[in-house]
């Protein structure tokens, strides 16, 4: 059955939502029949009255109303959130190792505003809109029970609901632990490389899953090389170059603790003669590395996102256009550059056009060796662009001939 309160979308409105996404934004809303509290389930319907499925409204955000289901029938129960959290797991086991994975990708999962990360057998999750908040907990329950069915018992969950897009849906920024304690660094093991993962403490749920394999990608390029990892965080990349072979890595990043957490995880893997780090700010070292005649065989760039909004994108071109044009200055020639950028409004078009641009200011040629995003635990949904958002390129460096 449908909900007594009712969203009306404007006539020619809502274009994105019936084309596959998953939000409908205030300014595509004519009226709301009835009432909900934030975080409250409502039924959508077009401007001539035909139902277009349920969600949860939230008044304070401009996103107004995230859809969990186009069947306006359909309640939001139990049922339903089972049915999403079993397709989830099944489709992981199908497309990804699962012994540390994404879990759930919010609306690429059907579950709007939730990412749940598996690490080991720890969850971690990040819950950014109302009227998910509200069923995280239970969620959260079914996935350890759905789990179970596997043989696989979770000691522990922690929530990074730390972001401060939670602010924007009026909820305050929550961090800590649901359910009983437990000591947060995880040990996991990714592509051979051994890694101590900070839940509590690390950059988003602790541990970016995303680049999985793209990181795997660069072993065999990594053979006998030296390589520079530029924002290492702790050191996936750097580890990955070295645990293939290299004769010399350098990751740098501008955290100290992320340099530390580096280190330990080269000790873990015996790797901490061969792999080094050194915390530093990145647009500053590369021209004092480029001065110093410093060149590599392969150069990794894997910088936080620039921009998280249209209105900052100018600035954030500017500086993906910088670091890549001095990263490949440091490339030898016929060398390897792999550039990535995690921004959701660096669009892969946008990307590709910076990408030459810096090209052309280093006096370089590019062969490009692969192109890929996120890894498959991250799908993305079609019509709902926020679920692309990681660009990732590998590239042959060569001097004008």
């Amino acid at each position: 059955m449908s909900y007594p309160c009712k969203v009306h979308i404007k006539k020619g409105e809502g274009r994105l939502f019936k084309a596959g996404g998953a939000w409908i934004f205030d300014n595509e809303i004519g009226s709301v029949e009835g009432s909900a509290e934030n975080g409250g389930f409502v039924t959508v319907v077009d401007f001539d009255g035909y139902p277009l499925g349920n969600g949860f409204i939230n008044m304070n955000s401009k996103i107004r109303v995230r859809m969990m289901t186009r069947d306006a029938e359909r309640l939001i129960d139990h049922a339903l959130l089972e049915e999403r959290v079993r397709a989830a797991w099944e489709y992981r086991k199908r497309v990804i190792d699962t012994s540390s994975c994404r879990l759930i990708f919010g609306e690429a999962d059907f579950l709007p505003g939730l990412t749940v990360d598996k690490f080991s057998d720890v969850l971690v999750v990040e819950s950014l809109a109302l009227g998910i908040d509200r069923m995280k907990e239970e969620i959260v329950g079914i996935l350890k029970e759905v789990l179970l069915e596997d043989g696989i018992r979770i000691r522990g969950v922690y929530e990074r609901s730390d972001a401060k897009e939670r602010l924007k849906e009026g909820m305050e920024r929550r961090k800590g632990f649901i359910g009983e304690p437990f000591g947060t660094e995880v040990a996991i093991t990714e592509n051979g490389v051994r890694y101590l993962v900070d839940v509590k403490d690390g950059q988003k749920t602790g541990f970016f899953l995303d680049q999985k394999l793209n990181r795997l990608s660069i072993h065999r390029l990594s053979k006998d090389a030296r390589v520079l990892d530029l924002f290492t965080h702790t050191g996936s990349f750097a580890l990955n170059a070295g645990i293939a072979g290299a004769s010399e890595v350098l990751g740098v990043d501008a955290s100290e603790a992320a340099v530390l957490q580096a280190q330990k995880n080269a000790e873990l893997n015996g790797l901490s003669e061969r792999v080094s780090f050194r915390a530093a700010d990145v647009f500053e070292l590369l021209p004092e590395l480029e001065a110093a005649g410093e060149r590599y065989d392969l150069v990794i760039l894997d910088p936080p996102a620039f921009t998280k909004s249209r209105e900052t994108i100018k600035r954030a071109v500017k500086g993906y256009r910088e670091i890549n044009l001095r990263g490949m200055k440091l490339v030898k020639d016929g060398g390897f550059l792999a550039t990535c950028s995690c921004s959701h409004f660096m669009d892969e078009d946008l990307f590709r056009k910076t990408i030459r641009e810096a090209a052309a200011g280093a006096h370089r040629r590019l062969r490009q060796v692969s192109f890929s995003t996120q890894a498959p635990d991250h799908p993305i949904l079609w019509a709902a662009g926020e679920t692309y958002y990681l660009k990732f390129l590998v590239f042959q460096v060569v001097s004008e001939k």
